[in-house]
């Protein structure tokens, strides 16, 4: 009972550390069991760098909303609907910098929607965002014909090369970029007035407006955040697979979250960090990888992802009851 207490304590204390110490866990677990040692081979660690971390990039956004107390279901689908909006502006001749921005103010578009109708509407975020996956995803689908299309970036080797090339001739330029963005958004999450308002928000919504912060503005914002970080996830998505489907980012709605919740991120709001869903990302990210690697049938993705998900949920209602215990000590 001692060690368990110990561990729970330990758990409330540092998050992250318990974090690290799973991320650690899973990628001994797949170097030893992968077959053929096939998970630390150049040629998978690069392609977990790539692919990965497009979706890590969701998970930045998706994780930092969930601190502010909201969630979005609609990422998936959002994802699918920029990248038909960047495939056309190539198909147009458009210049690819040019497309990137216009695809990054559609996301910005479908995330401050989510935030308008959430706060202004007093609707819970989950239905909000599920209606919006819904229609987002059928809207692609009836804008494309539910056909796949090419994209040809080969007249443009500079963007290629800025953000799905081998930057010094190894690193995916989409890890860096992930890096990147999660370096940013910890700044502005640890670092900045708004960071704390946004914690503030998550926590206490009364207790913040009591404050005079403008919570709606806040949550407004940070729905926005994700649907521009979806959008980007996009570009980076279709300039890698030089084509277009309607179906990509199927599943990534609840797989981000999960990650998020891996990461220690609390379903309640208010509590999280930049870090642990940076982490949280990996998580996910590697055990996708190990799935494949066993060559097994993609439905075990989704008891994987589920096993996660209720572990995850059930640790956050543990520590968030312990927390609540010592506070009232």
């Amino acid at each position: 009972m001692n060690n368990n207490n110990k561990l729970m304590g330990l758990l409330v204390r540092n998050r992250i550390a318990g974090v690290a110490v799973i991320l650690f866990a899973v990628v001994i677990g797949v170097t030893l069991y992968s077959p053929d040692n096939n998970f630390i081979r150049v040629a998978n660690l690069k392609s977990l760098a790539s692919i990965g971390s497009e979706f890590g990039i969701v998970v930045l956004g998706v994780g930092l909303l969930m601190i502010a107390g909201e969630f979005d279901l609609s990422v998936g689908s959002v994802l699918a609907f920029c990248s038909l909006v960047f495939t056309w502006l190539m198909e147009g001749s458009v210049n690819p910098f040019i497309a990137l921005l216009i695809t990054l103010a559609c996301g910005v578009m479908t995330g401050s929607i989510n935030g308008l109708i959430t706060v202004r509407g007093k609707i819970v975020s989950f239905v909000t965002t599920l209606g919006a996956m819904m229609f987002w995803r059928g809207l692609t689908l009836i804008l494309s014909g539910g056909t796949m299309r090419s994209i040809d970036l080969s007249a443009y080797p500079a963007f290629t090369e800025l953000f799905i090339g081998k930057w010094f001739g190894f690193f995916p330029a989409q890890f860096f970029w992930f890096l990147l963005l999660a370096v940013i958004l910890t700044l502005i999450l640890h670092f900045r007035s708004f960071g704390n308002w946004i914690f503030s928000t998550g926590d206490n919504t009364l207790a913040a407006r009591a404050m005079a912060i403008n919570t709606d503005m806040v949550k407004i914002v940070c729905f926005s955040i994700v649907g521009v970080l979806t959008a980007f996830a996009a570009v980076l998505q279709a300039s890698r697979l030089s084509a277009f489907s309607s179906r990509v980012g199927t599943g990534w709605e609840l797989s981000a979250i999960a990650a998020a919740v891996v990461g220690g991120t609390s379903l309640r709001g208010g509590i999280g960090n930049m870090f642990g869903i940076f982490l949280g990302a990996l998580i996910i990210i590697v055990i996708e990888n190990a799935l494949v690697l066993a060559r097994l049938p993609y439905e075990w993705t989704y008891m994987a992802f589920g096993l996660v998900i209720l572990f995850s949920v059930l640790l956050d209602l543990l520590i968030e009851k312990r927390i609540q215990r010592s506070s009232a000590i």
